[in-house]
């Protein structure tokens, strides 16, 4: 796969895609990220790519030209990549998303800056527009790099072992169970029994339950989507949820 970044700043796309599980799978060759810097295309001595926006109001605004003409440049070395536009008012992001988008070959995405941008570049190149929450960033960077790195670890061999993704956080619908290693005690909070037992079945049975009060008790409205075997149905009368 691989990604593209349009931003004001690669520098804070370059350094951060340098660790971790990210900085592996470029190391690997399992993914490319790359860092564009569209002001490189203001077609102006000053590398000028805001301006005041018609209408008045305050902050400046993307112009439309820079942002085309650069994702022009890009695309001439790319077949048909979906374009995300990070923004507020953008489609909440979220599981179902990432995997989504991590079956594409080529992703572009679009970080804001200021005020937003030109909404006739939006309209001329975008595809998708994603948010990662009703909050506002000063740019597009830092939930660019959010998205970017829930994609990546879905890909093949990113990550150890597949089964390191397949039972997390809403990868059912539901969270996660409870994790625990040594010690055994930890100032007086002891690890629950069962995970001690070498009970394969029990520890199995003890986990789902878990991760469906977890998700009872933070974030119930999952539970209204996702699809509920008749044994986690007895599990949740157990705690009034029928």
């Amino acid at each position: 796969m691989k990604i593209v970044i349009m931003t004001l700043f690669p520098e804070m796309i370059e350094d951060a895609v340098r660790h971790s599980i990210m900085g592996r799978a470029i190391e690997n060759g399992l993914i490319q990220i790359e860092a564009v810097d569209f002001r490189a295309f203001s077609g102006n001595k000053h590398n000028q790519v805001d301006d005041y926006p018609y209408g008045g109001g305050a902050g400046m605004l993307i112009m439309a030209k820079p942002v085309v003409d650069c994702y022009r440049h890009i695309a001439k070395e790319m077949k048909s990549p979906r374009v995300m536009y990070m923004t507020p008012a953008g489609k909440v992001w979220n599981q179902e998303m990432a995997i989504e988008y991590s079956k594409e070959e080529e992703v572009v995405i679009l970080c804001g800056h200021y005020e937003g941008i030109d909404q006739r570049a939006i309209e001329a190149i975008v595809t998708d527009e994603v948010s990662i929450g009703d909050f506002i960033l000063t740019g597009g960077e830092l939930a660019a790099m959010v998205v970017a790195d829930s994609i990546i670890r879905l890909l093949p061999n990113v990550l150890g072992k597949e089964e390191s993704f397949e039972k997390e956080s809403f990868s059912e619908g539901l969270l996660e169970h409870d994790h625990y290693t040594r010690p055994q005690n930890f100032e007086g909070r002891e690890v629950p029994e069962v995970l001690l037992s070498g009970n394969h079945k029990n520890i199995e049975m003890y986990r789902r339950e878990n991760s469906l009060l977890n998700t009872l008790k933070k974030r119930p409205d999952l539970l209204k989507t996702v699809e509920l075997a008749e044994k986690d149905k007895k599990i949740l009368k157990k705690y009034n949820y029928f």
